[in-house]
Parts: C-alpha cells; structure tokens; sequence
C-alpha cells in the first residue's frame, strides 16, 4: 500500500511538471528560429512563451523539438523515376533525419498538381513550409532546413520510418476509396494537440504575432 500511495505521489507531480510546461520560441544570434520546452539562452532575442497544457507536447514518436518545426515547417519532396537527383536529395534527408512526406510526379495529373505547388519542371522539388527549393543542390537544401529550424543533425527515433511515396496526384478511385474509409469510420476525437489554437504564419499552434 505503501508503494502504491508513493507511486501516485510521483505520477502526480508528472501530471503537474506537464501541466505548467512552456514552450519558448527564440531567436539566436545567427538568426534561426528555436522552438523548445527548454529556456533559452541569454543571448537569445526576441523571447516568446506559451503554456503547454498536459499533452500538448505529443506529435507522434517524433522529440518535442522536431515534432514542432515539422508541424510548423511541414517538408515534402516531389521526385521521378529513374532520377539521380531524386535519389540524392532522398538521402540527404534520410541522413539529415527529415520527416518528410514524398510526392512522385508520373503521369500528366501528377506535373499539374506539381506545377500548382510552384514546380518550374526541375525535379526534384522540396517545399519546406512555403519555402520551395527547385532542382537538387546539397548546400542550397540544407541552408533552408536549418533556417526553418531542422536540426542538422538526425533526431529520429530508430524506429521511425517515413510515409510510403504516394502519387502527386492521386488517382480518382484511390480518393474515392480513401473518402469511402474516412465515412465509414467514427470520427476521432481530437488530440490535445489539434485542440490548440490555430498556428499562424509559421508558428507552431498557439503562438501569436
């Protein structure tokens, strides 16, 4: 009984630690934008917080850090088949430790979804965000993932694995299948996390400008 009373005692004050966390969101004197549960440093400028509720941390398996920047910086890469490019600027990624959703450009449908995502016809194509990068070039690519906030080096879990490659654009029947399923399952109920505020601009949910 004992153990069981000392054992509540420490899961609430977890609940508590959790319930009064803050985020904080900075600028360094480089000029790249930290988001983290961590206070800053002195030296950082433009010092922002908000209170965390309990939960709201969570996006995936992914650390607090990097679930962040990916919520607010979103990546995709658009590739080809039969691409070196692509093949490159898939493993620069994957070795970086990018989540990173990719998109295949095949078929007639596929180049016009990808021109309406700012695609010039150079692929591969990744999007940070709004930002867009066309064509495959190592410095230019790691530039802007550092400025979104991506750290420069992998902080994935072993067993995290990207999304499987879907078409750019996606056949009819595979959306009429996809809305089919979506019907027919009861509706989620939303995470601590969705729950939050709208984000806006580039902030993650609840931030303000």
């Amino acid at each position: 009984m004992k153990r069981l009373l000392q054992s509540c005692s420490v899961l609430m004050l977890l609940c508590a630690a959790t319930a009064h966390a803050q985020l904080y969101k900075w600028v360094g004197p480089d000029g790249k934008v930290t988001y983290s549960d961590v206070p800053p440093p002195k030296t950082a400028a433009k010092v922002e917080t908000r209170a965390l509720s309990a939960g709201g941390s969570v996006f995936g398996d992914l650390p607090y850090e990097l679930a962040e920047v990916t919520r607010s910086h979103p990546v995709t890469l658009y590739t080809t088949r039969n691409c070196a490019a692509c093949d490159d600027g898939r493993k620069l990624l994957s070795e970086r430790g990018i989540p990173f959703q990719e998109k295949t450009v095949t078929s007639n449908e596929d180049i016009a979804r990808f021109k309406q995502a700012g695609g010039d016809g150079n692929l591969p194509m990744l999007t940070i965000g709004r930002e867009k990068e066309n064509g495959f070039e190592a410095g230019a690519w790691n530039g802007a993932l550092t400025s979104a906030g991506y750290p420069e080096t992998s902080r994935l879990p072993r067993n995290y694995r990207n999304p499987a490659a879907v078409a750019a654009a996606p056949a009819p029947q595979a959306v009429a299948a996809e809305k089919n399923r979506t019907q027919e399952q009861p509706a989620a109920k939303p995470s601590a996390a969705t729950e939050l505020p709208p984000a806006i601009g580039n902030a993650p949910p609840g931030f303000r400008f």
